[in-house]
């Protein structure tokens, strides 16, 4: 007798081994905001776009901007992003760490890894 295999056995395998990811020790955990604000930033990067600390600041749904900085301190605190000097000095460019990008080279894996399994 064969197996179904429905598309949410896929994303719920791909959630279990993200879970397990995100217990190994490598960089602090994310409060949900925080990772709303790493896939922005993880996003304008893959599309080579420029993304600012005011840039950031004014994105009015992710709440307000004393907020934002708030978060902004808190990740570059615990290494998931840095910021980078642009041609004016006021503006820091915001950019993901090494230790980020792994991170995201660990989910992709696992994404794979849930859709392989599955098939």
């Amino acid at each position: 007798m064969e197996k179904t295999i429905k598309s949410s056995d896929v994303y719920l395998r791909f959630l279990q081994l993200a879970d397990t990811i995100r217990g190994l020790p490598s960089l602090p955990p994310l409060d949900p905001l925080e990772e709303r604000i790493l896939s922005l930033v993880a996003r304008a990067g893959e599309q080579e776009e420029r993304l600012c600390v005011r840039d950031m600041m004014a994105k009015e749904q992710l709440g307000a901007p004393a907020t934002i900085h708030t978060r902004l301190k808190s990740m570059r605190a615990k290494g998931w992003i840095m910021l980078s000097d642009t041609e004016d000095a006021r503006r820091k460019q915001i950019e993901l760490t090494q230790e980020a990008v792994r991170y995201f080279d660990r989910l992709s894996k696992c994404m794979m890894q849930a859709a392989k399994g599955s098939a």
